[in-house]
């Protein structure tokens, strides 16, 4: 709620302000000329507002011409203690005085005086007398508005409405806190300081209120709330002592005392001064203003003496928030001598102030006393929680096994067959009922392991028999703060070392384990033996004893073995289903504050297992779900690229060389990727497809990341026969922040297709299906490169070569041929790319090409020669031809092709080089009228 007010208020300060008509200073304040006509005749130009020497009790009489355009409804003049009389061409239009509405004093209340006019009254003289009782006011002049009475209010709320708003939010503070404060001394039987705080503030609101501009608005008689004004002035001081004497415990009541008398002794001599017409309550305020300030430099002397006594440190707060209260006090009173504008805002803020401190005090005290009323109920509670406490972790252990109803109860018979043992060792009660405890919790690790490791039917892998051995650390981690059950942490974490030294997770032998986890060994070994498990049925008792004998000195410990085995001889391990009671057990201190630390950690633990669960063990990335989650949530955030990955001929190992083979593969490029992604995300999208974004990457520093993941996955299959005929194919989409990932993801999908259809192997961005985006360069490369690949035809080794050696021959051929006798012949490349957001579909492409090449073989020449270089491109030589002649030869074939073709899914683009071996560093030249745009049929 503290964000969001300091939100709004941000909004309210800095955003765009919606009124759109407000009220501006100019817009009503009358700017005529004035003169002021003195008691002897004599004519004087003033400004208004202004403040003029004239005596009280003495009419001040100043003049004015209303303008000949002058067509507003009011005229309005904030009266200071005054009388005011409006007269318009000599005759009164409007009086205002309180003389037949106060019941004492002889000075008018402040407030605005509206004078009713219109159209009618321009160019006539306007005249107004000022006239007060008391010097503080007499000559004050202040500022002359005019227009609609609406707009006037309007302009006056909107400039000294905040301190009326404050008052009314003070006094129903101040109210509460004296309510408040009662119900409180009624509950704890005590007083409390904050009581006389809340009348402090009561009264400064009712000095604000009675200052405020708006004060006509708010009573009907503004002179009362005028009045109360100097009464909280002269009665203030009351509270305030109260209020410091029962901070400071009394310890200075005394001259406290005497200064209140005094306060109220002045109130009282006011009072009757005013009410028999004496002197008014303005005329009488210094003296009230002295008391006040004498008050606040007594309690500013004391609270020193504190200081001096050190007394002062629990205090300090409150001694800050009253000096600051003080002064607000004490600007607000020094105004009312020289400014009429402040109406109390300083005592709001001040009482706002030391209302915030002393809350804060008095939940304090509140917390103390709390504390101390609490306390000997606490004690009562202690032992019943320890009691319980132990039962709490039993059960929540338990809960977690329940979720596998095969390991159910596992951890009490675990716990009843090692309280057997340790009996039969001769330990004393205590020393079984803590190995009881502990034998309970020894489990408690597999929580961090995942359901479908430890739910597994079949034989574990490698890697997840390392996983499922991680329970025995995770459990000590959990417990490692359990002081309360002795050596719980090392039966966690060593149940699980054998005796010869072959265990996890330490690899302790002997005696080196501790006895309560070798005891623990031997009951848990039991247990599983003598329990169904998924996978199987519960061994036979002979069994089970044959297998405990026979491990007896390697796994186990061979006086616990023989323990053991006597116990089953004797048939004496029957125990119940039920829990242990602990009620007649002693209580182990602290338990109680340390049950919660050990459900946090289950709980973390188990959170911690959820996101284990969402990786892929073999590849280490996440999962389809979590990695798709995160990718969405940082495309929202950055610029980036969406790569689609794909393994080709994954299935092809696991047919030949099996499953394991392909999981090297998957596991290379895994630890590949792992490697390389630094702050990109990636995961597993499923099968042998990967899905990786990379944040705040141009298309080069892309390029350069596929060139270099291609390169390393090469060297890496070299290492590993089986796996060598694995290759990467990736589609690529440029994002932009706030790309939808749906749509990305389609896109980088369509581009791997595209790949896939061209021979796999390689990388292709989404955009370079759309030439607006990027120009032909990347496909002038491509053919530089199959100039090159075609002139040292002996070395080339690509894939789908239809004819390819004897066209590379014929390209030899040409090219010397070409360079003896000067002809000039071209290699063109005719590039079949997808339209943007068109869907490919196999019977479209191969329908596509097949018409493609009909229209090449049908519209080059004899002596020409073309073949099918790639899934999506043709290579053709147009031989002894002129360069000019080129775009006509290919906008023949495109016409032709349009004609068969009528779909404009794919779209027939072209680029050519010279053949000659001396133009091999030439770049591929094109037509923008050709290239950069689709070919139509005639």
């Amino acid at each position: 709620m503290f964000l969001i007010l300091i939100w709004f208020l941000v909004i309210q300060f800095t955003g765009i302000n919606n009124h759109n008509a407000r009220i501006q200073s100019s817009d009503i304040t009358y700017r005529g000329t004035f003169t002021w006509i003195h008691s002897d005749g004599s004519k004087e130009q003033i400004a208004v507002p202004g403040h003029y020497n004239v005596p009280a009790k003495e009419t001040m009489v100043i003049t004015t011409t209303l303008p000949e355009n002058y067509t507003q409804s009011s005229l309005a003049i904030r009266s200071s203690l005054q009388d005011i009389r409006f007269y318009i061409d000599g005759v009164l239009r409007t009086e205002y005085s309180t003389k037949d509405h106060r019941l004492t004093g002889k000075n008018s209340a402040s407030c605005y005086v509206f004078c009713p006019t219109s159209a009618a009254d321009a160019g006539k003289e306007l005249r107004i007398e000022l006239t007060t009782n008391t010097s503080n006011y007499s000559g004050v002049v202040n500022e002359i508005y005019f227009g609609d009475k609406s707009d006037i209010w309007e302009y006056i709320f909107e400039s000294y409405g905040l301190e009326t708003i404050i008052a009314f939010f003070i006094l129903f503070a101040g109210i509460i806190t004296i309510l408040f404060s009662i119900a409180l001394g009624i509950v704890y039987n005590r007083k409390f300081d904050m009581e006389y705080l809340g009348w402090c503030m009561t009264m400064g609101a009712t000095w604000m209120l009675g200052e405020s501009k708006l004060r006509q608005l708010i009573v009907p008689n503004p002179s009362a709330l005028g009045t109360l004004c100097f009464v909280m002035i002269m009665l203030v001081p009351i509270p305030v002592l109260f209020y410091a004497d029962l901070i400071q415990q009394g310890r200075y009541k005394k001259p406290y005392f005497y200064l209140g008398c005094a306060a109220f002794g002045n109130f009282l001599i006011c009072l009757v001064l005013h009410l028999t017409g004496i002197a008014d309550f303005i005329e009488t305020l210094p003296g009230a203003h002295v008391i006040l300030a004498v008050t606040f430099f007594l309690i500013f002397l004391t609270f020193c003496l504190d200081m001096r006594k050190k007394e002062y440190r629990k205090n300090k707060l409150v001694l800050i928030g009253l000096i600051i209260a003080m002064l607000a006090i004490a600007i607000e009173s020094i105004s009312t001598y020289f400014v009429v504008l402040i109406s109390g805002l300083f005592i709001g803020v001040g009482m706002l102030i030391l209302l915030f401190i002393n809350i804060i005090r008095t939940i304090k005290n509140v917390h103390t006393i709390e504390m101390h009323r609490q306390k000997e109920e606490l004690l009562k509670r202690k032992r019943q929680m320890e009691k319980i406490s132990l039962q709490m972790m039993q059960t929540l252990s338990t809960t977690i096994e329940a979720k596998d109803e095969y390991t159910r109860g596992h951890s009490h018979r675990v716990a009843e067959y090692s309280a057997l043992i340790a009996q039969e060792m001769g330990w004393n009660r205590s020393e079984i009922v803590n190995l009881r405890h502990a034998a309970h919790l020894h489990d408690i690790g597999k929580v961090g392991i995942p359901d479908i490791i430890l739910n597994k039917p079949s034989r574990l892998t490698n890697e997840e028999y390392a996983v499922i051995k991680e329970h025995t650390v995770i459990g000590a981690e959990i417990l490692k703060n359990v002081s309360i059950i002795n050596h719980v942490t090392e039966v966690a974490r060593s149940h699980h070392e054998r005796y010869d030294g072959h265990g996890y997770p330490d690899g302790l032998k002997g005696e080196e384990i501790p006895i309560h986890a070798r005891i623990v060994a031997v009951a848990d070994s039991y247990d599983a033996m003598n329990s169904r498990r998924i996978y199987r049925n519960s061994l036979p008792k002979e069994t089970i004893y044959e297998e405990i004998r026979k491990n007896r000195g390697t796994q186990f410990d061979p006086e616990i073995a023989d323990i053991f085995l006597r116990l089953m001889d004797e048939n004496r391990l029957t125990i119940t289903d039920t829990y242990l009671e602990i009620d007649d057990e002693p209580a182990l201190p602290g338990m109680e504050f340390e049950i919660s630390n050990f459900i946090s950690n289950v709980m973390n633990t188990m959170k911690s297992q959820e996101e284990v669960e969402n990786f892929d063990l073999l590849t280490g990335l996440p999962m389809r779900n979590t990695g798709q989650k995160m990718i969405a949530q940082l495309m929202q955030e950055h610029n980036g690229c969406l790569i689609f990955m794909d393994m080709d001929n994954l299935k092809k190992i696991n047919d030949i060389y099996g499953h394991k083979a392909g999981d090297r593969a998957l596991k290379a490029l895994g630890a590949l990727l792992s490697e390389h992604i630094g702050n990109s995300v990636g995961c597993r999208f499923g099968g042998d497809e990967f899905l990786l974004f990379v944040p705040d990457a141009g298309k080069n520093e892309i390029s350069e990341l596929m060139e270099t993941l291609f390169s390393r996955f090469d060297s890496e299959k070299k290492k590993d026969f089986e796996i060598r005929v694995a290759s990467i194919s990736a589609g690529l989409c440029m994002c932009t922040k706030g790309d939808s990932f749906d749509e990305c993801s389609s896109k980088a999908d369509k581009a791997l297709y595209y790949v896939k259809q061209n021979g796999k192997h390689n990388f292709f961005f989404y955009q370079q299906m759309d030439n607006t985006v990027f120009p032909v360069s990347s496909v002038a490369k491509d053919l530089s490169l199959v100039a090159k690949a075609l002139r040292n035809s002996g070395n080339y080794s690509g894939a789908l070569n239809l004819n390819y050696r004897e066209f590379s021959k014929i390209y030899e051929y040409i090219n010397q041929l070409g360079e003896r006798h000067k002809y000039h012949c071209f290699l063109v490349m005719v590039t079949m790319e997808t339209a943007p957001d068109s869907m490919m579909y196999i019977e479209n492409i191969e329908q596509a090409l097949e018409y493609m090449e009909e229209a090449i073989r049908h519209k080059i020449r004899r002596i020409d020669v073309c073949t099918r270089y790639s899934a999506m491109q043709y290579l053709i030589i147009l031989f002894e031809s002129d360069e000019s002649q080129i775009p006509k030869v290919m906008d023949r074939i495109f016409i032709q092709y349009y004609k068969l073709y009528d779909k404009r899914d794919f779209i027939p683009k072209y680029e050519y080089l010279p053949v000659n071996e001396h133009s091999e560093e030439t770049n591929p030249q094109n037509t923008s009228d050709h290239l950069n745009q689709d070919i139509h049929p005639v």
